[in-house]
Order: C-alpha cells, then sequence, then structure tokens
C-alpha cells in the first residue's frame, strides 16, 4: 500500500491491494463489524492463496467494508491522506479524501504558478476506470476533482510527472500492478468488487 501514490493507493484497495498491503494489528478490537467483516475476508484470500489449488469462487468487498477498513487504521494510507471514501459503479471506481499536497510534496517548494495549485489541504475526488483480469490490476484516471472543481488533464499530468511518478515509477495516470494473493481477477460492480483467485 505504502509503495502506491497518494492519486491512486485508495483507488487500487478496493481491486485487491488490500490484501498485500500493510495491516496493523489493533491492540484491542475496538473496529465496527464492517472492518471485521474486511479482515475475515482479507484472512481468506490469504489462506485461500496458500494453497495448492485455492478455491476460484469470488470474494466480494463491499464498500461499507472497504471504507471501515480504510478509516478505522487496517491500512497504512500514504502520509497526507485522510478521510478515504470509495464508491463503484461497473468497471468505475469514485475515491474522495482529504488530502494535505503540502505533506505529499515534503516542502519541496517551486516557483513555477502550477504548482500552486496544488498546494494546501483539499477535497479530492478520483473517478478512474478500473478491472483485473489474468492476475494484473489496471486503473485509469478518468478525471480529479479538487474541492469541486475538475483539475485540467495537463495540470493534473504535469503533477503527476514531477511528483508522483518519480516517487513511484510504476504509477501514472494509467497504472499496471500485479494482483497479490494468486488473485486472478476482479470485477468492478456497484458497491462491491468481486476478487476470484487461481
Amino acid at each position: 500500500m505504502n509503495r502506491r501514490s497518494c492519486l491512486a493507493a485508495f483507488v487500487a484497495l478496493m481491486l485487491g491491494v488490500a490484501a498485500g498491503g500493510q495491516h496493523p494489528a489493533p491492540a484491542h478490537d475496538t473496529h465496527s463489524a464492517e472492518f471485521r467483516a474486511m479482515e475475515q475476508q482479507l484472512a481468506y484470500l490469504k489462506l485461500n492463496a496458500a494453497k495448492a489449488h485455492p478455491d476460484p469462487k469470488p470474494v466480494e468487498l463491499t464498500e461499507a467494508d472497504t471504507n471501515a477498513y480504510f478509516n478505522e487504521g487496517g491500512v497504512k494510507l500514504p502520509k497526507g491522506v485522510s478521510q478515504v471514501h470509495l464508491t463503484s459503479r461497473p468497471s468505475v471506481l469514485d475515491a474522495h479524501a482529504k488530502i494535505d499536497f503540502e505533506q505529499i510534496m515534503q516542502g519541496r517548494g517551486s516557483n513555477n504558478p502550477m504548482y500552486a495549485m496544488f498546494s494546501g489541504k483539499h477535497d479530492v475526488e478520483v473517478v478512474a476506470q478500473a478491472s483485473g483480469a489474468n492476475g494484473t490490476g489496471s486503473i485509469q484516471v478518468q478525471s480529479i476533482q479538487l474541492d469541486g472543481s475538475e483539475v485540467p488533464r495537463w495540470a493534473l499530468e504535469f503533477f503527476v510527472q514531477h511528483y508522483i511518478t518519480p516517487k513511484y515509477p510504476t504509477v501514472g495516470m494509467t497504472t499496471t500492478f500485479k494482483l497479490p494473493l494468486r488473485i486472478e481477477s476482479a470485477v468492478v460492480d456497484t458497491g462491491r468488487v468481486r476478487l476470484a483467485q487461481k
């Protein structure tokens, strides 16, 4: 999880990256039923992946369980990212979060006025096409809004090229990655993602 950019990390989770991410163990169980349901699903995916022949029956990760897992400390979010909320519809993920760009850029200022758009704290919405097949996940960012205003694609590409890709070389406007835990496919649907192992 900590190897993904702030713009792609919380989107990638719904495709199953959380199954291979960092899962801090709570000292005592004060988490919601949704958080615990997500923990059980992830535990099942790990056990199933360890089998010589994993059960191919799909596992469903719901929006409610995933959001609880994000916001109750189940995944270590990138620095500067908080209050994650995911929704989904067929082949599309819609991710909202609070992002502190000062933390992301770690004080690296620039005189270029282009960087002014990506400063301070903002409500960010990312809409992306998402899929997983043949053991590979794919996320294609369609649009990003800061505080309700759409970021022009050229400005977004500039930011990704100068701040995201240098730190995370495999992340860009289109990101592909190997799905963890022998997950063969990920189907994004309304309110859920179905993961099948092989």
